[in-house]
């Protein structure tokens, strides 16, 4: 048994067995209980939601240290209102969730047995949680493993340093660290926080770290969900009010400064109406975000974004494409805010063609035809989300037909992530798994077939030696069920 070290360490090897500690008392107390039963569940979720509700102007203070400046609003919207619902959805739904599920039997051959499906917790959960929503995805996440009864450990993010320490301090008044414990990351503790033997990882972050992870996580054959990122497209049907997407799109792409997984990476927009569209967003930026300066404006989360956003544009300028500054304000790197910008005829090898951008610069792609687009992003990764605006029902079809991605907003963009009886998950290099609502529960149960054999069995006459009795029986079955 690991002994318990008071202190966070600094060293790998010390790192690895502050975590195991945590683990296998976690992991001893799974085993030494009996399954949680609804009540106890619910009391978690409950306990969940108070620690949120209660201290959510502390939360959020936190988070906006962490950022430098984080839309008050914004974190009202997405890190609390959101969550609570979440956790709201899980009570509601908890009793329903947890009920054993009846099974079809082969009467023929297992006459008079039953066939069960008992949803079972997995026992200690890790989770990786990044810094763009850590309250919204450390609550979301422990709303789906607290649901399926399970215990976690979650490994904070090292932007998210104020927040990491509140939560610390929190967590002991509503939770005993047998149920949950919070780790700051304080250097090396990411790598080696993916090589504990969870019984299931859930990590969200980039393509990059995300292999990573796996690969720590294949050592123990532990079972990972991944939510990653990717470029993920709108697609503007010339005959859907333009307007109407221009304001959609935007409000998206300046929502947390552009800093989203699931935000509008690129647009699509039919060569006819791209001048109508770079008029329109000007007038909505103009209208909704005229100062970048404004609290209302998030700031990008530390120098090495800020810098690498800056390097994208001008990269974008030296290959030839058309950047233009909507904000018609200059970045502000004491502050990290940045202007949010278009980015046209940007070239193939350009860095905004080929990577993920997080931050506020859209780029504009044009199209004639439907099979153009569904041609160019087939030919990349799929993305964690595809945003077609249309009213024509064949062609939204056609886009969620042909290509494959995460999930789908029609006629908008984001907010699919926020309806929780929807799974949330990418596919390929966008991700792996779901959880949300029903599918969370299920991510972190064990869907447990159990079979009962009735009191007396056909089986036991179909023993060897096999006769002319077994001949015929199963050769009756055989063209019975043929």
């Amino acid at each position: 048994m690991y002994q318990k070290i008071k202190l966070l360490p600094t060293k790998p090897e010390l790192i690895t067995e502050y975590l195991m500690a945590s683990y296998q008392l976690q992991k001893s107390h799974f085993l030494a209980s009996e399954t949680e039963s609804y009540s106890q569940r619910k009391k978690h979720l409950m306990n969940l939601k108070y620690m949120l509700v209660e201290n959510r102007d502390a939360l959020l203070n936190a988070l906006n240290q962490d950022y430098g400046n984080r839309s008050y609003h914004e974190s009202l919207m997405a890190e609390i209102i959101t969550v609570t619902d979440d956790i709201n959805t899980s009570i509601k739904s908890l009793k329903k969730w947890m009920k054993v599920q009846r099974r079809k039997v082969d009467i023929t051959m297992y006459f008079g047995a039953k066939n069960r499906v008992i949803p079972q917790p997995l026992g200690v959960v890790g989770m990786i949680v990044p810094w763009n929503f850590p309250i919204n995805l450390t609550f979301s996440g422990l709303s789906s493993i607290f649901a399926a009864g399970n215990s976690a450990m979650i490994k904070m993010s090292e932007n998210s340093i104020n927040l990491s320490n509140l939560l610390i301090e929190l967590v002991p008044k509503y939770f005993k660290e047998e149920k949950l414990q919070i780790f700051k990351e304080t250097g090396n503790v990411g790598s080696e926080f993916s090589k504990v033997p969870f019984d299931h990882l859930l990590f969200t972050g980039s393509g990059e770290t995300g292999r990573k992870v796996m690969a720590s996580a294949a050592v123990n054959l532990t079972p990972v969900t991944l939510e990653l990122g990717g470029k993920s497209p709108a697609i503007i049907d010339p005959k859907y009010p333009l307007e109407k997407a221009v304001e959609r799109i935007m409000f998206v792409k300046q929502f947390n400064a552009g800093q989203i997984c699931t935000t509008v990476d690129y647009v699509f927009v039919h060569e006819s109406q791209l001048n109508d569209f770079v008029d329109m967003a000007k007038i909505w930026v103009k209208q909704h975000c005229p100062d970048i300066n404004n609290k209302d404006f998030t700031s990008i989360i530390d120098s090495r974004s800020f810098e690498r956003l800056s390097t994208t544009l001008e990269d974008a300028k030296n290959k030839g494409a058309n950047v233009i500054n909507l904000s018609e304000q200059e970045s502000q790197a004491d502050t990290r805010k940045f202007p949010i910008t278009l980015v046209l005829n940007a070239s193939s090898d350009s860095l905004i063609n080929n990577r993920e951008t997080f931050g506020p610069i859209l780029m504009v792609k044009t199209y004639k035809e439907p099979l153009e687009v569904i041609s160019y992003i087939n030919q990349r990764d799929c993305p964690l989300a595809l945003y077609p605006f249309t009213h024509n029902k064949v062609l939204a079809n056609l886009y969620i037909d042909r290509i494959m991605s995460g999930g789908v907003a029609v006629n908008d963009a984001l907010f699919h992530v926020a309806q929780h009886d929807l799974p949330f998950g990418g596919v390929g290099a966008s991700g792996i798994g779901h959880y949300h609502g029903y599918e969370g529960f299920l991510t972190f149960s064990k869907l447990r077939p159990v079979f009962y054999q009735a009191k007396v069995t056909t089986m036991k006459f179909l023993a060897p030696p096999y006769g002319k009795f077994a001949d015929k029986l199963l050769n009756s079955l055989a063209k019975f069920k043929a």
